[in-house]
């Protein structure tokens, strides 16, 4: 049965309009797990890709896992709730919406998606300087011309190259302009370092030294992201009054996850760094950063690994979320999107539901290892503890047009050694979860208030 429900929802995607494919279940909801003994309801891990190595212990080689056809089907299937449990197999015939949640496939798919982190958190950042972005751009495009083959892919690199240069030496002075005074002694600092490694790599190319291209083009691509972060002055918007007492992350922060990975004869553990982006998600990523300095996830478990999502948060015991000492309730949080265009995010309400379905949400689910709240499908501000991160597209979920944008809130992205997050499995262990960066942005810590 879950195979013919699995079709219907394909077909419907080669349709000229989507319809939403409501997953009925038993008072529970996509993504947030349920306390049960069911297989249906095991929580399911990652895998890891022997081309990454910083901070993962791999014991002898690795050789990369492919999911069949079957499986993927039903991962996607029993996914496709992704939040309090997983769907039961009691299909009734109203498993579907009446009204189309997504648009045409044209309108959500204007170019090829981005599906790089790294880039997704740069073009989120609050900010609309024209000439930054046009050095940023063609340092981004040296990593498509690295799929061609052999040294001619130095050809296109060097084209790139060349292209940020006049746009780095032209723009310079507007690009000054936009740097925020309270940073600007910081920015022009990088800018010239900026300047300085551009030349490096020109020399990388004239060489013919391939290898140290992508390297290079990382350090420079960050030198960008700082200028740009420069940028920012202060915190852009104010948050709704409702919310502004919760913890809330008023513009970025990164997090080391250590996990002890069991019974994998290729990997020992890992250490997954993550950035959280408090300027499109405050609320959310608050959250999640007061959850890490309160040590909560500290020696939990995944519990579930899928090849479609992994996940983790669920407490033991009843409650399905974190327990705030002080109240003694479930701590919640509304769900928090925000869309390209907006100046602040909507609260409490999917983009479906507003009837934006031709908005593009600022934070989507199109890389590796995007970051998202797990919540009640049916009960949108319900999200409290429990997290997810995608592992990977499917008919259901194409980045750029996918029927997870704008009804789960993501506040982050997976930056380093993202492909190990497919060689998790159930049961194995986060050691650990320790911010890095960013801690000073984050308002109202309730960890600083009670254990």
């Amino acid at each position: 049965m879950a195979a013919i429900i699995f079709c219907n929802c394909y077909s419907s995607l080669a349709a000229s309009k989507w319809v939403n494919p409501r997953i009925p279940t038993k008072g529970t909801s996509l993504l947030r797990t349920q306390k049960s003994s069911s297989w249906l309801n095991r929580q399911l891990l990652p895998k890891c890709t022997s081309q990454k190595h910083v901070q993962c212990h791999l014991q002898d080689g690795q050789k990369g896992r492919s999911f069949s056809l079957k499986e993927c089907a039903v991962s996607i299937v029993l996914a496709a709730g992704l939040i309090t449990g997983m769907p039961s197999l009691d299909w009734s015939p109203n498993a579907y919406a009446a009204s189309p949640a997504l648009p045409d496939l044209s309108v959500l798919i204007s170019g090829p998606p981005i599906k790089d982190p790294g880039v997704l958190l740069r073009n989120a950042l609050p900010i609309n300087n024209k000439a930054v972005r046009e050095v940023q751009k063609p340092l981004e495009d040296i990593t498509e011309s690295l799929k061609i083959a052999g040294v001619k892919a130095l050809d296109s690199v060097e084209r790139n190259v060349r292209q940020a240069s006049r746009a780095l030496k032209q723009g310079k002075t507007l690009i000054i302009s936009g740097l925020a005074e309270t940073k600007k002694d910081h920015g022009v600092e990088l800018l010239d370092k900026l300047e300085v490694g551009m030349d490096e790599l020109q020399q990388i190319v004239e060489d013919r030294d391939r290898d140290a291209v992508a390297p290079k083009q990382k350090e420079l691509l960050q030198y960008v992201g700082d200028v740009e972060e420069d940028m920012v002055d202060g915190f852009p918007y104010e948050v709704p009054e409702e919310y502004r007492s919760l913890p809330l992350l008023k513009g970025r922060a990164a997090v080391d996850m250590k996990v002890k990975v069991k019974d994998n004869p290729n990997l020992d553990e890992c250490v997954f760094h993550i950035v959280l982006d408090g300027y499109n998600a405050p609320v959310t990523a608050g959250n999640f950063v007061d959850l890490v300095q309160r040590h909560f996830y500290d020696g939990m478990e995944i519990q579930r690994a899928d090849g479609f999502v992994v996940q983790t948060g669920d407490p033991e015991g009843p409650a399905q979320g974190f327990i705030d000492p002080s109240t003694e309730k479930t701590r919640t949080i509304p769900l928090e999107i925000m869309v390209n265009g907006e100046k602040a995010p909507f609260y409490g309400a999917t983009l479906e539901e507003l009837g934006l379905y031709k908005a593009q949400t600022k934070l989507p689910f199109n890389a590796f290892g995007t970051m998202a709240m797990a919540r009640d499908e049916f009960e949108n501000d319900s999200a409290s503890s429990q997290v997810f991160w995608l592992l990977k597209e499917s008919e259901l979920t194409p980045s750029n047009a996918n029927i997870l944008d704008g009804r789960y809130a993501v506040f982050g992205y997976v930056t380093e050694n993202q492909d190990f997050l497919a060689d998790l499995k159930v049961g194995d262990v986060i050691e650990s979860i320790q911010v890095v960066s960013g801690l000073d942005k984050l308002v109202n810590p309730s960890y600083k208030i009670a254990g």
